[in-house]
């Protein structure tokens, strides 16, 4: 999915280290209690908090900390957060999403815009970028489940409406309202998936220059290791030969 998925691929390979999981714990139970929150705490009768929990168990959370997460909200515990949406332009006029969860909404967009204006890049208003991109369904499978045509065939079956496979698994996208329908289907084919989600998919994914590219990732590895932000998506995409050399 462009800048999304070549980041998350790069950050797979360099690997985690303690401080970084840490964090990414943090982020996971954090959308777990609101989801807890704003619907039924169990994950079968919540599409939300059931894409949480599979967000967890791929990145190996404790069980203990998972239903830590559920009881806060259950107990009316934890802080109030509020979701914001932040857009704005990386270097050479990338379009790039940010979605946030804060209990400060002044602090966290302060310091998303110093990290725009620090990039070579400018924060826009709501509105300004999304355009580009569409709110769809995604349904991610390791490469293990099996080919890219087994599952083109499953996911068409399930009501998919386009797949993306490569070395690193599946991505399978829906329209936004048939995601909990299509991830059920794909589940009694391939088990349980790595990741159910709604995001922004560029429509048109822009090539850019090595030199940029660089800059561009700066960001948002930058924006992604901020405590509030739980998601970055750019329509931007790498050339291979630095992707290797990210990746290294």
């Amino acid at each position: 999915m462009a800048g999304h998925s070549q980041f998350k691929n790069i950050m797979h390979r360099k690997g985690k280290v303690d401080a970084v999981r840490s964090k990414v714990f943090s982020k996971l139970a954090r959308e777990i209690t609101v989801a807890a929150k704003m619907g039924m705490p169990d994950p079968n009768m919540n599409p939300r908090l059931r894409a949480a929990i599979l967000a967890a168990r791929a990145e190996n959370m404790p069980k203990d900390n998972i239903q830590r997460a559920i009881n806060k909200a259950v107990g009316g515990e934890g802080e109030n957060y509020e979701e914001i949406r932040y857009e704005g332009y990386g270097p050479g006029g990338a379009a790039v999403i940010v979605e946030a969860m804060t209990d400060n909404r002044n602090r966290t967009a302060s310091d998303i815009r110093s990290y725009f204006t620090k990039s070579g890049g400018n924060l826009a208003e709501t509105g300004a970028v999304s355009f580009m991109f569409d709110r769809v369904g995604l349904v991610e499978f390791g490469p293990e489940v099996g080919n890219a045509d087994a599952v083109l065939d499953a996911a068409i079956d399930a009501g998919a409406e386009d797949v993306a496979s490569s070395e690193h698994g599946h991505e399978i996208y829906c329209e936004q309202t048939s995601l909990n329908e299509v991830t059920k289907a794909l589940e009694e084919k391939f088990g349980e998936p790595k990741a159910s989600k709604l995001v922004w998919k560029p429509q048109t994914p822009v090539p850019v220059d090595d030199e940029t590219g660089e800059k561009l990732m700066k960001l948002m590895e930058t924006l992604e290791e901020h405590d509030d932000v739980q998601n970055v998506y750019g329509n931007f995409e790498l050339s291979d030969a630095l992707m290797q050399k990210m990746a290294g």
